[in-house]
Parts: C-alpha cells; structure tokens; sequence
C-alpha cells in the first residue's frame, strides 16, 4: 500500500485532484473533515481545549463553539498555535487509524488530503508528498471567482500560507497547474500509472 499526502495552498487545484484520485479507486482521507470531527465532545481534544481556552468555548449544545474558539486565537500566533499543538496530533491519530483501515480492507493507494500537511509535520507519516501548485495571481483570480470574495482577502490567506517554494522543497511529486483542467489531469494521471506500475518494477 502507498500513502500519499496531497497538499497545495489556496485554489491550486488540490480538491481536483482528490476528487479525481478517489474516482481511479484511491482510498481518501480528508483532514479537513477530521478537523471538524477532532473537537466533538467524545474525542480527547475537546477536554484539552477547553483546559487551554476557557469553558466559554462550549456551546449550549455542549460542543465547541468553533466561532468563540476562532475569537479567542484569532491574530494571535501564539494562541493559534497552542490549538494547532492540540488539533494536530489527534487529526494525525485519527488519520492514522483510518490509514489502518484501508490497508486491513486491502486499499492499495490511501491519499491524505491536508493543506497544512507540512506546516503540521506530518511528510514522515506518509510514503509520498504530492504538492499542486499555482502562481499566486492565477490562485487570486480563480479564488475570487470561484469564491466571490475580494482580492485582499486571498492574498492575506496567500500570505499566511507557505510559499509555493518552500512546498516544492519538500515534496517527491509536484504537479504544476498553471494550465487548464483538461492539463491537470493529464499529469495527474501520469503519476497514478507510475503507482500502478511501481509494484510490477519492485517485483
């Protein structure tokens, strides 16, 4: 089984190729998801941020109320970080488990979608990182239509990002998409061929 970690910064094409990835047969873990899921009331995180940010961070429903948690680390490094060392490490246990999964269920490709899979040092978790790049004016301009919100606010999202070299620094695959779709998918299934082939090359 190979584990990929799919990553890329804002309108690079990363859901695309996920969504594609999944329809070759590949086993998706979406760590979006999962970071919704890390701060229902059953998971070990929710006590921990609740020690670290108040008891008013739970809602009246006796979850977290993601706003109030934004308020409290919003413009605030270090607070931003004091949730991310919580959030991070139960995302990647719950990742893990799910990896487990599929490879009992005989997954022969797991992709782990993450933006912030670097940021969040998690390259060593996974056997290949897959990084989708887009120049920052082409992320802006298809983020704005895609999104509807204005120039200033993606670039402040750019900003606070890795840049697009610090990415390509640490991954095995980069997928450039500064092309169209139909492009996209052309490079994308030349690396999900390579996979296919690489157990017939090892064997």
């Amino acid at each position: 089984m190979v584990v990929i970690g799919l990553t890329g910064g804002i309108a690079s094409g990363k859901s695309t190729a996920a969504h594609y990835l999944a329809e070759q047969g590949a086993h998706m873990i979406d760590a979006d998801k999962l970071g919704h899921r890390v701060y229902e009331s059953d998971q070990p995180a929710f006590g921990k941020v609740v020690a670290a940010f108040g008891q008013d961070v739970v809602g009246e429903d006796g979850e977290i109320d993601r706003r109030a948690l934004a308020a409290k680390v919003f413009g605030s490094p270090e607070q931003l970080k004091r949730l991310t060392d919580i959030a991070w490490p139960e995302i990647l246990a719950m990742a893990k488990g799910e990896i487990d999964q599929a490879c009992a269920g005989g997954a022969s490709v797991v992709v782990l979608e993450a933006a912030v899979l670097l940021e969040a040092d998690w390259q060593s978790d996974v056997d290949e990182v897959w990084v989708v790049t887009v120049e920052p004016k082409a992320a802006i301009a298809r983020a704005t239509a895609r999104d509807g919100v204005d120039v200033a606010a993606v670039q402040a999202r750019i900003d606070a990002q890795l840049t697009n070299a610090e990415r390509v620094a640490q991954a095995d695959v980069v997928i450039d998409n500064s092309g169209n779709e139909t492009e996209l998918l052309a490079k994308l299934d030349a690396e999900w061929q390579r996979l296919q082939q690489a157990p017939m090359e090892e064997s």
